[in-house]
């Protein structure tokens, strides 16, 4: 074979923080607390509703935009969550997991020398998608160590070349949430400027002490522009079955669907005849919250006597911890000795930003059985 060099279209991406992060884990036989999945099993029912799927023969090809069944009741819980009305014909589309409909949001939409405005730090599959298309993030850095967004500074870079903001709440990795005020600012800037939206709200029913979950669709000045995309991965605690959904007005799903059907053309049919039907029962989605509240009030618990400083986490399964009492190393160096030496994976928050700011912080995902956290909190306790 020849030597073949050719010039990368991603030519500074890696491997995902992730994969690196919970392959140490593996091989020091560490708790991994680094990448966010539950180790708890998805509720029988639906398990039992898929081994119905399959053997009654729902094992072909659903339609690209998804099954008509799973659709209707995505549109019904919407309408029941936030007041919103969309068609789910035309306005409706399942994916294979959230991180394919923010692909085809992404290359639907971005021409080469568009912009992009971010809020770091920033879910890791974002600037990638944006770079292969052609187009040129633009980072915000939400103000630590709450988290907020710097409106006026967003204002600011605003021009004639900006293309989308992305939003991501409830946020991942901070835990933070948008207030209504935010979506307020938000409507005001792409009220005088042509702005689309994207909206990250994967962690949408993951929202803690009695806070509702602001989403784009309560707003129909933003849901016009914006494409809202969720996962029923994260509510369902069913990550691997990678099946979630991305809703917009009609004009901007006719777009979407011109990129999925060549991306993954369709989603798994058994999972999504198993899911329309476990959602006939909406409760199951509603008690979310409490129950993932009752996890991060657990783990906090268990952090009482350490010298790790919680973070506010308002929504999400993660909780950030300052460990600025504990060391003076770097986030990535203090996550990769925690993990060898400790036995406790979690992730650092630098790689997050794009220039890899350290605030000392570390992410932890608490979706795990109590014991799991009982095991990892007497590790953070006697560091």
């Amino acid at each position: 074979m020849h030597n073949l060099t050719f010039p990368s279209k991603l030519p500074t991406v890696g491997t995902s923080v992730f994969s690196v992060m919970s392959a140490l884990a593996k091989s020091h036989q560490a708790i991994n607390l680094s990448q966010g999945f539950p180790d708890f099993p998805a509720d029988p029912v639906l398990l039992e509703w898929v081994e119905k799927a399959m053997r009654e023969g729902h094992n072909q090809y659903a339609p690209a935009i998804g099954l008509p069944e799973l659709r209707e009741a995505i549109s019904s819980l919407i309408q029941a969550r936030y007041g919103a009305q969309y068609n789910p014909d035309t306005e409706i589309t399942v994916t294979s997991g959230a991180t394919e409909a923010l692909f085809c949001a992404f290359a639907a939409m971005i021409r080469e020398g568009d912009e992009v405005i971010l809020f770091e730090p920033a879910y890791d599959s974002y600037v990638p998608v944006i770079e292969l298309f052609g187009g040129k993030p633009v980072f915000v850095s939400l103000e630590h160590p709450d988290y907020n967004i710097p409106w006026d500074h967003v204002k600011r870079l605003v021009n004639s070349k900006t293309r989308l903001i992305v939003i991501n709440s409830p946020h991942n990795p901070t835990g933070a949430t948008l207030k209504a005020e935010d979506l307020d600012e938000l409507a005001k800037i792409i009220r005088s400027n042509p702005i689309w939206v994207v909206s990250d709200e994967v962690y949408e029913h993951i929202v803690f002490d009695g806070a509702e979950h602001e989403s784009v669709c309560r707003y129909p000045e933003l849901a016009a522009r914006s494409f809202v995309v969720a996962s029923f991965g994260k509510t369902f605690h069913t990550t691997g079955w990678k099946v979630g959904y991305c809703v917009a007005p009609a004009p901007l799903s006719a777009e979407f669907r011109k990129v999925h059907q060549f991306v993954t053309f369709a989603t798994s049919t058994p999972f999504q005849w198993a899911i329309a039907r476990y959602m006939q029962d909406q409760s199951r989605i509603f008690g979310l919250g409490g129950f993932y509240q009752g996890k991060r009030d657990y783990f906090l618990k268990g952090l009482e006597g350490s010298k790790f400083k919680p973070l506010h986490s308002a929504g999400t399964y993660f909780q950030l911890l300052d460990f600025t009492a504990l060391s003076e190393e770097s986030d990535v160096d203090f996550a990769r000795r925690l993990t060898v030496e400790h036995k406790l994976a979690a992730i650092p928050v630098s790689v997050f930003y794009h220039q890899k700011t350290d605030n000392k912080v570390l992410r932890f995902c608490f979706a795990k059985e109590n014991e799991t956290l009982d095991k990892a909190t007497e590790i953070l306790r006697a560091l």
